[in-house]
């Protein structure tokens, strides 16, 4: 089959629009026809190679569908399933069994290798090049795309809205479940969340559907301050003008229960640790830009405090319960994140890049 694919074939150069060659499903996979996938700052960061990732490559990992054929062994997805693409993983190892999947053992060759494991073929191919593919499981800057059967999360709410369901599988999921799930903030606690883009605004509606008494974002564009405000957001603080402890701590003088980082910036980090209650918790997915950034801590201060920093990966989401979850939270009013997503065809793919990096929007979402 041939079909629509944007393909990043250098570090930090456009993505180019090309037909390929998908390969139809093998053994445990699907092919499933992509109607929206949205673009995330992860996907850039593989693209340049501050991870390591093989080039040229189909990238794209947060991809909703249809399911138009299904391979050997597959059960419980059949051609027409309307479907959410999540993360990669094994299915039977510890973390797996216990219901954290983001954990997995495999996690980094399931996600990152650009192959299948078994023979190392890959899914996509222009000519006789082979093009790397199942980038998170999936590939989905395509118009079609060879998933993991595992990835995928059926959707039977046939009324949600499947061309922008697709960020739920990373960047909604992991806002909202690092509050809901890792941090598992309880009613009437305090958050601090660094950072206004889709994974902030996520916590922001998570910590809404929690309970928090008080939920600050801390976001230098006034833009997102005011449309966290509408989400729910308590209180705003401009990093830009203000400093943000004494800000939070004018707030909330015995410091705040929970702190959420998504920027990676080291100064941001140290801010909202300095307002941090006694057994408060600050959760982190933010990655530093440098791999020579460091986190100074004061670690005398945590020990004296019982201060608790914790890795967040997915939003220790399990897709198969987190996301059916989410959508029943947006039909119901209560997560409504389709305020942030603005599509663009899959082929002005550069221009979305640019236009979400100048904030002209919060979540691009890609429709082939």
């Amino acid at each position: 089959m041939q079909t629509i694919a944007a393909v990043a074939r250098e570090p930090h150069g456009a993505f180019s629009i090309e037909t390929v060659a998908v390969d139809a499903p093998r053994a445990g996979e699907v092919l499933v026809r992509i109607v929206g996938v949205g673009l995330c700052h992860t996907d850039l960061v593989f693209r340049d190679q501050f991870v390591p990732y093989p080039l040229p490559a189909v990238l794209g990992h947060e991809g909703a569908g249809i399911v138009e054929m299904v391979g050997e062994g597959v059960s419980g997805l059949q051609r027409g399933d309307r479907v959410v693409l999540g993360f990669s993983s094994c299915g039977h190892c510890p973390r797996c069994d216990e219901g954290l999947p983001s954990y997995c053992r495999e996690f980094p060759p399931l996600n990152y290798a650009g192959m299948r494991l078994e023979d190392g073929s890959k899914a996509y191919a222009c000519g006789d090049e082979a093009v790397s593919s199942h980038f998170f499981g999936q590939s989905s800057f395509a118009g079609y795309a060879i998933v993991r059967a595992r990835n995928v999360v059926k959707i039977d709410d046939q009324e949600a809205p499947l061309e922008i369901l697709g960020p739920l599988g990373c960047g909604f999921q992991t806002g909202a479940g690092g509050v809901m799930r890792s941090m598992a903030c309880p009613e009437g606690s305090t958050i601090a969340i660094v950072g206004g883009g889709p994974v902030g605004l996520a916590a922001v509606m998570g910590a809404v559907i929690q309970g928090c008494s008080q939920i600050v974002l801390i976001e230098p564009v006034a833009a997102r301050r005011q449309l966290a405000r509408e989400l729910g957001a308590t209180h705003t603080i401009d990093p830009a003008t203000q400093d943000v402890t004494a800000a939070l701590r004018a707030l909330l003088p015995h410091g705040v229960d929970f702190a959420f980082d998504t920027s990676g910036r080291v100064q941001a980090i140290e801010a909202v640790l300095g307002a941090l209650t006694a057994r408060g918790m600050l959760g982190l997915v933010g990655v530093p830009a440098r791999a020579e950034d460091a986190l100074a801590i004061n670690l005398a201060c945590m020990i004296t405090y019982g201060q608790r920093i914790v890795g967040i990966m997915e939003g220790d989401s399990d897709p198969q319960r987190f996301i059916p979850e989410l959508i029943a939270a947006h039909r119901a009013g209560q997560f409504p994140f389709d305020r942030l997503v603005k599509t663009f065809p899959l082929a002005a793919i550069n221009e979305a890049v640019l236009a979400q990096k100048r904030g002209d929007c919060v979540k691009v979402v890609l429709i082939p």
